[in-house]
This record gives structure tokens, sequence and C-alpha cells, in this order.
């Protein structure tokens, strides 16, 4: 188990995210950019976290910037690209919820078994597959 560093300069990439479905809401805690997140039952936008099978891992996208508690946020699903790291990263290596809130984890966790990102040939963006 190993969090996975993400770039201070994460960033969606354009073309990606105008094809990905989107949950645009309010951001019920602070949010990061390429943060995977859920909505909460109160309706609110929190990090997701893969430390039990609960709520929390039932990822509705990653978000899109950094967000402050009560501004609103968009998150992106299936299909978007972020920009993630700024060293190489394994090749179609599959990245599963971290039991830290938000962040990714090369392997898996009691609450994520299948993984909700994976590595771009490139090396350095990850692609949301779930």
């Amino acid at each position: 188990m190993s969090l996975v560093t993400r770039s201070t300069n994460a960033s969606p990439e354009v073309g990606s995210i105008q094809r990905a479905p989107q949950v645009i809401g309010i951001a019920g805690e602070n949010l990061f950019v390429a943060a995977p997140c859920y909505v909460d039952t109160d309706g609110t936008i929190k990090l997701a976290d893969g430390t039990a099978a609960n709520a929390k891992t039932k990822v509705a996208g990653f978000a899109s910037r950094p967000a402050n508690t009560g501004e609103a946020v968009t998150l992106y699903g299936v299909g978007a690209i972020f920009h993630y790291s700024d060293t190489d990263l394994t090749p179609g290596a599959i990245y599963y919820l971290a039991t830290t809130a938000g962040r990714l984890d090369t392997a898996t966790t009691t609450g994520d078994a299948v993984g909700v990102a994976q590595v771009m040939p490139d090396k350095r963006t990850i692609r949301v597959t779930r």
C-alpha cells in the first residue's frame, strides 16, 4: 500500500472533461483538484475514501478544482483525464481509493477492490474509470 503523490499542478484535461459525465454541487468540506469525491446524504460533495465499504466509496467523480466548504464545484466522471503526477507512473496501473480521504493508493483497500483510475501511456495522467 502506497499513497500516490499528486502534483501541485494537478488539472483536468480539457478535451476529456467535455465528454465526461458531470456532477455539479456544493462542497461539504475543503476539496482539492483531482480528488475522488462522493455525494453525501446531506447533498454536499465530500472526499471519498476506501476505509470501509460504505457511501464514501461511491465515487461521483473527481474534483475539477480546489473548493472550500460551501463553494460550488464540478466533478468529472468516467473517462475524464487529469494531469496527476510530476514524476513517471506505471502505464496501465490501476489506482484505488486510499484510506486517506481524497487520495489514491497503489493497492486495494477495504472499500475499493476494483479501482477508480488508471495511468495513461504518457505516465503522468490518469483516467477516471469508476
